[in-house]
Protein backbone atom coordinates (compact mmCIF):
# COMPACT_ATOMS: atom_id res chain seq x y z
CA UNK A 1 0.00 0.00 0.00
CA UNK A 2 0.92 3.57 -1.21
CA UNK A 3 1.75 5.79 2.15
CA UNK A 4 2.98 9.72 1.46
CA UNK A 5 3.81 11.22 4.31
CA UNK A 6 4.57 15.36 4.25
CA UNK A 7 6.90 17.25 6.45
CA UNK A 8 8.40 20.64 6.45
CA UNK A 9 5.02 22.97 7.17
CA UNK A 10 5.22 25.63 9.97
CA UNK A 11 5.01 29.42 10.59
CA UNK A 12 6.74 31.71 8.16
CA UNK A 13 6.40 35.18 7.68
CA UNK A 14 5.43 36.96 4.68
CA UNK A 15 8.01 36.83 2.02
CA UNK A 16 9.69 34.43 3.89
CA UNK A 17 10.88 30.92 1.72
CA UNK A 18 10.30 27.13 2.73
CA UNK A 19 10.48 23.65 1.57
CA UNK A 20 7.80 21.34 1.72
CA UNK A 21 8.95 17.45 1.78
CA UNK A 22 6.92 14.19 0.72
CA UNK A 23 8.10 10.56 0.95
CA UNK A 24 6.87 8.02 -1.40
CA UNK A 25 6.74 4.26 0.65
CA UNK A 26 5.57 0.71 -0.42
CA UNK A 27 4.98 1.22 -3.88
CA UNK A 28 7.02 2.33 -7.21
CA UNK A 29 8.54 6.16 -6.83
CA UNK A 30 9.06 6.24 -10.89
CA UNK A 31 5.49 5.62 -11.98
CA UNK A 32 3.78 8.31 -10.38
CA UNK A 33 2.65 11.24 -10.91
CA UNK A 34 3.29 13.43 -7.90
CA UNK A 35 1.35 16.24 -6.96
CA UNK A 36 1.19 19.41 -3.97
CA UNK A 37 -2.03 20.20 -3.25
CA UNK A 38 -3.90 22.79 -0.15
CA UNK A 39 -7.06 23.30 1.52
CA UNK A 40 -7.42 26.73 3.85
CA UNK A 41 -9.86 26.63 6.35
CA UNK A 42 -13.55 27.24 4.73
CA UNK A 43 -12.33 26.28 1.03
CA UNK A 44 -12.44 23.73 -1.24
CA UNK A 45 -9.05 21.78 -2.36
CA UNK A 46 -7.07 24.05 -4.36
CA UNK A 47 -4.37 22.81 -6.74
CA UNK A 48 -0.72 23.57 -6.24
CA UNK A 49 2.08 21.83 -8.56
CA UNK A 50 2.01 18.84 -10.02
CA UNK A 51 5.20 16.87 -11.63
CA UNK A 52 5.16 13.84 -14.31
CA UNK A 53 6.28 9.96 -13.94
CA UNK A 54 9.58 10.88 -15.64
CA UNK A 55 10.23 14.49 -14.10
CA UNK A 56 10.23 16.00 -17.49
CA UNK A 57 6.69 18.06 -17.39
CA UNK A 58 5.49 20.53 -14.05
CA UNK A 59 2.83 21.95 -13.58
CA UNK A 60 1.68 24.58 -11.54
CA UNK A 61 -1.70 26.43 -10.35
CA UNK A 62 -2.03 30.24 -11.41
CA UNK A 63 -2.10 30.91 -7.76
CA UNK A 64 1.53 30.00 -7.36
CA UNK A 65 2.97 30.41 -10.64
CA UNK A 66 6.55 32.06 -10.65
CA UNK A 67 6.80 31.10 -6.24
CA UNK A 68 6.71 27.70 -6.18
CA UNK A 69 8.70 25.04 -7.96
CA UNK A 70 8.39 21.08 -7.69
CA UNK A 71 10.75 18.93 -7.76
CA UNK A 72 11.13 14.83 -7.22
CA UNK A 73 14.12 13.06 -6.26
CA UNK A 74 14.36 9.41 -7.41
CA UNK A 75 17.10 8.46 -4.96
CA UNK A 76 15.30 9.37 -2.02
CA UNK A 77 11.75 8.84 -3.48
CA UNK A 78 11.03 12.28 -2.15
CA UNK A 79 8.81 15.16 -4.47
CA UNK A 80 9.51 18.55 -3.01
CA UNK A 81 7.76 21.88 -3.14
CA UNK A 82 10.02 25.10 -3.20
CA UNK A 83 7.77 27.94 -1.90
CA UNK A 84 9.03 31.44 -2.10
CA UNK A 85 7.29 34.98 -1.68
CA UNK A 86 5.32 33.57 0.86
CA UNK A 87 1.96 35.43 1.37
CA UNK A 88 -0.90 35.50 3.60
CA UNK A 89 -3.24 33.68 1.25
CA UNK A 90 -0.73 30.75 0.98
CA UNK A 91 -1.83 29.57 4.73
CA UNK A 92 -2.92 25.87 4.43
CA UNK A 93 -2.61 22.41 5.03
CA UNK A 94 -1.07 21.16 2.04
CA UNK A 95 -1.33 17.62 0.79
CA UNK A 96 1.06 15.40 -1.12
CA UNK A 97 -0.32 12.67 -3.57
CA UNK A 98 0.70 10.77 -6.24
CA UNK A 99 -1.49 8.65 -8.87
CA UNK A 100 -0.88 6.87 -12.65
CA UNK A 101 -1.26 9.24 -15.73
CA UNK A 102 -3.02 12.95 -16.17
CA UNK A 103 -3.61 14.41 -12.37
CA UNK A 104 -6.41 16.21 -13.60
CA UNK A 105 -8.27 13.21 -13.61
CA UNK A 106 -7.54 12.16 -9.69
CA UNK A 107 -5.01 10.66 -7.48
CA UNK A 108 -4.95 8.22 -6.43
CA UNK A 109 -3.02 8.29 -2.78
CA UNK A 110 -2.94 11.29 -0.57
CA UNK A 111 -0.66 12.21 2.67
CA UNK A 112 -2.52 13.29 6.11
CA UNK A 113 -1.10 16.84 5.28
CA UNK A 114 1.17 19.38 6.41
CA UNK A 115 0.30 22.78 8.02
CA UNK A 116 1.68 26.25 6.66
CA UNK A 117 0.88 29.28 8.37
CA UNK A 118 2.05 32.71 6.46
CA UNK A 119 1.53 35.64 9.14
CA UNK A 120 3.36 38.20 10.56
Amino acid sequence: QVQLVESGGGLVQPGDSLRLSCELSGGTFSIYTLGWYRQAPGTEREFVAAISWNGGNTYYGDSVKDRFTISRDYAKNTVDLQMSSLKPEDTAAYYCAAGIGDFSYGMDYWGKGTLVTVSS
